[in-house]
Formats: structure tokens, C-alpha cells, sequence
């Protein structure tokens, strides 16, 4: 779900079981990411895991920070997630998008070994490409409703809409 001219490359941290097994992402039934991504005003309509085709007409796309799946992010180690962070870096200066936005802050962390980082815009950049970071939408995150994940997002497409 990756290509040339993105407005936002959203980044998930890994492949859930039912991701990996129905090849969408964010597929598993209680994941916020779809209604947020609606909700903040990045898709006219609700989309379902299995229409994640359509991001790219809005400008957008998704991957992740690591490729295995898992049944819980904490079943990464650290090392995957550095591998992964490189990989995303490398990925990123290949297709240029205006924005990448990593879909949770302790992903992130570990992934650009940046323990003080927190949700919103980052000062790194990858080459031209602005950072920004944005709550999990997994619903183990208790953190975050709906709600005010969806203000977090909508702050990042008001900016990605800016530039």
C-alpha cells in the first residue's frame, strides 16, 4: 500500500494474526484505525479493511514497521524493531511521501531509538518527509478513545493538507 506522491504513509507496528491471515491492514475486528481514519476526515466514507486499495486515491497509503505477524506487538524484540526502522527509513527516502505517521508511540521509540518522543509532529525528518507520530488504534490501547484519537489524526491531515 505504497506509492509515489502519498499526502501520509500511515505505519502500522506489525501484521496482527488476522491481518496477516486476510492480507489487510488493521483487519482486526475492535482496531479504531479505519473508523478514526474516517472520522478525523482522511476518507469521505468508513472503509473496510478489504478496501484498503482506495487510500491511495486519497493520497494515502500504509505498511509497517515489522513484517512478522504477531498475536501482540510486545512479541517483537528490540532488534526487530531497529531492522524495521531502517527498513521504514529506507522505504520512506525511495517513495518520498509528504508525511509518515507511525501508528503508535512505542514503535516508534524503538524503532528510531527515540525514548522522549511523543504523540504529534516530530523534529525528525527522513530526507524531505516530515514525521509525525499518532496513537495506537489497537483496542488493547486504553489510553485513547475514539474520540480523541480521532482529533490526533485530524491534527495530521490538517498539517499534511497545509503543505
Amino acid at each position: 500500500m505504497v506509492a509515489a506522491g502519498l499526502r501520509v504513509l500511515f505505519c502500522g507496528i506489525n501484521p496482527g494474526l488476522m491481518s496477516a491471515a486476510t492480507g489487510h491492514h488493521f483487519a482486526r475486528p475492535g482496531n479504531r484505525f479505519w473508523p478514526v481514519l474516517h472520522r478525523s476526515g482522511f476518507t469521505p466514507r468508513l472503509l473496510e479493511p478489504a478496501e484498503q486499495d482506495e487510500l491511495v486515491s486519497y493520497g494515502l497509503g500504509i505498511t509497517n514497521v515489522v513484517a512478522r505477524p504477531t498475536a501482540r506487538a510486545d512479541e517483537l524484540t528490540p532488534e526487530e524493531y531497529r531492522e524495521g526502522g531502517r527498513a521504514l527509513a529506507l522505504k520512506v527516502a525511495h517513495w518520498r511521501p509528504r508525511w509518515l505517521a507511525v501508528v503508535g508511540v512505542t514503535a516508534y521509540r524503538a524503532a528510531f531509538d527515540d525514548r522522549k518522543a511523543g504523540v504529534g509532529p516530530q523534529e525528525r525528518t527522513i530526507g524531505a518527509t516530515r514525521v509525525w507520530v499518532l496513537p495506537n488504534p489497537s483496542g488493547l490501547n486504553a489510553h485513547w478513545t475514539a474520540e480523541t484519537m480521532a482529533e490526533e489524526f485530524a491534527r495530521l491531515r490538517v498539517a499534511a493538507e497545509a503543505d
